[in-house]
């Protein structure tokens, strides 16, 4: 079977968060099954100079949006014999500084710009050599691409199309529109009501994904069932209720070949959950690294997020402030960026407890991976979180995580009171200060417990998240909407 995931992002290529992760483990997972697999991602700003790999390509074509053809061309490389990645080459459209805008602004083209992507990931889907039999669309950027091979099978006699599976990184994030940017996709104008793209008077790529693919997935089975709610459905709830039947969730897994304990290059020590000498050695490097006193015995907290309301951010401020102005013996380290004034009051923070509390504002992949190897707890007190990464990260890196039970963190962690044999972590209900700052005094109160801690980090470092065992699952599924 082949099969075509269309992505925004893919990770090392292009990132702005986990589904540039997400899309680059999968593929190779599932290239590793067997599967000929494809990618169809754009081509953005600098690649092609940092990853000399990519090769442009004779293949060039154009495509209508709105009254213009625009020109594109597609650029190659392929990692392995199963794995093929295509790179949209179109300057006016995305070479530019940002992936979807600059400065806190979204790019004011994003219609044009992912309508076009969605027209180049067809144009391979109909024309590659070996035809895909599923196109797999992540995210709203690419929400049109089964509505408009369903036009093109009307419009044009294709005869065999292949079937689509949309999957949902973050419902919060739908491609939200004027109405007058239909225009640009040269879908029939009556099309945009009849076929539910139409939502609260814009054009909603998300839900024209979820209303027109033949599968949809999450990526994780609580928050598939989450987003059926008011509460976590973003005004989407009663059309993802009408297709129930279709819906379904697979946890993320995690690339094993980049969070590896045991040969992670990034670390200043190795280790294993059946050696865990090296870990004592990252923790101390961290200290230092992060300008806190070396201290073994003090637990050690981390947090690497946006510094956002979904993420709890304000939430870890305000309890880390009550717990360090209580004298409790404990550090925190924080990476991440975001909203300026949540960025201004750790730093503040860290200012006032330079021996509990370092703040690196920005990101540095190597050293979020020591980071997770160094901490002895992970914090992440979502509002929402569809599956988290870190958690499964943390789990690896024998870091215990205190996690709000939402989401992939529901499905990921094994809170004591759940099942004391199997307990991976430390899990709270409410989004509040005051259920945060209990859950971080029981991991203060399981710091004092040894052999508890040591169970804990044990499972957690032996649970088997890999994408080798959740893309059985996407193989499965595309099987299935193949039989249909």
């Amino acid at each position: 079977m082949h099969v075509l995931l269309a992505t925004s992002e893919l990770n090392p290529y292009s990132k702005t968060g986990g589904l540039a992760d997400m899309v680059s483990a999968l593929a190779r997972a599932l290239a590793g099954t067997g599967l000929q697999v494809s990618v169809v991602t754009p081509l953005y700003r600098g690649m092609t100079k940092t990853y000399p790999g990519i090769e442009p390509t004779s293949w060039r074509w154009d495509v209508p949006i709105g009254d213009s053809l625009v020109k594109g061309r597609f650029h190659c490389q392929k990692p392995s014999p199963n794995l093929t990645l295509w790179f949209v080459e179109q300057a006016e459209f995305f070479d530019r500084p940002g992936l979807y805008g600059e400065v806190g602004r979204d790019y004011a083209d994003n219609s044009a710009r992912f309508i076009f992507l969605s027209r180049a990931a067809l144009i391979l889907a109909r024309h590659l050599p070996v035809p895909p039999k599923v196109v797999h669309c992540h995210d709203w950027q690419t929400g049109l691409i089964p509505i408009l091979a369903r036009h093109d099978q009307l419009r044009t006699g294709w005869t065999q199309p292949p079937r689509t599976i949309f999957t949902v990184h973050n419902l919060a994030f739908q491609g939200s529109f004027p109405a007058a940017s239909w225009g640009l996709t040269g879908l029939p104008s009556d099309w945009l009501h009849l076929e539910s793209a139409l939502h609260f008077q814009r054009v909603n790529f998300l839900k024209a994904g979820l209303t027109q693919a033949q599968a949809i997935t999450t990526v994780s089975p609580n928050y598939a069932r989450e987003i059926l709610t008011p509460e976590y459905g973003c005004g989407l709830e009663g059309l993802l209720l009408k297709r129930y039947n279709d819906l379904g969730g697979i946890l993320n897994g995690v690339d094993y070949e980049e969070w590896n304990s045991a040969s992670d290059p990034a670390l200043p020590a190795s280790f294993s959950a059946q050696d865990l000498s090296g870990k004592a050695t990252c923790k101390a490097a961290l200290q230092r690294e992060m300008g806190l006193p070396e201290d073994s015995g003090v637990p050690l907290f981390a947090n690497i997020s946006r510094l956002t309301d979904q993420k709890g951010s304000a939430l870890i401020l305000q309890t880390l402030r009550s717990l360090v102005d209580a004298g409790e013996s404990l550090q925190f380290v924080l990476l991440g960026s975001g909203d300026r004034a949540l960025e201004n009051a750790f730093g503040d923070l860290a200012k006032r407890f330079p021996t509990q509390v370092a703040a690196r504002i920005g990101f540095d992949p190597a050293l979020s991976h020591r980071i997770e190897a160094g901490a002895d707890f992970y914090l992440m007190p979502s509002r929402f979180e569809p599956c988290g990464l870190n958690q499964l990260y943390s789990l690896r890196y024998g870091a215990i995580p205190i996690v709000r039970a939402i989401g992939g963190l529901q499905d990921s962690v094994v809170d004591p009171r759940d099942n004391a044999a199997q307990a991976t972590g430390i899990k709270f209900t409410a989004y509040s200060a005051a259920a945060l700052h209990k859950a971080i005094l029981k991991a203060l109160a399981l710091w004092k417990e040894p052999a508890w801690l040591q169970h804990l980090r044990h499972n957690g470092m032996t649970a088997d998240f890999s994408w080798e065992k959740h893309s059985a699952e996407y193989v499965a599924l595309y099987e299935s909407v193949c039989r249909e």
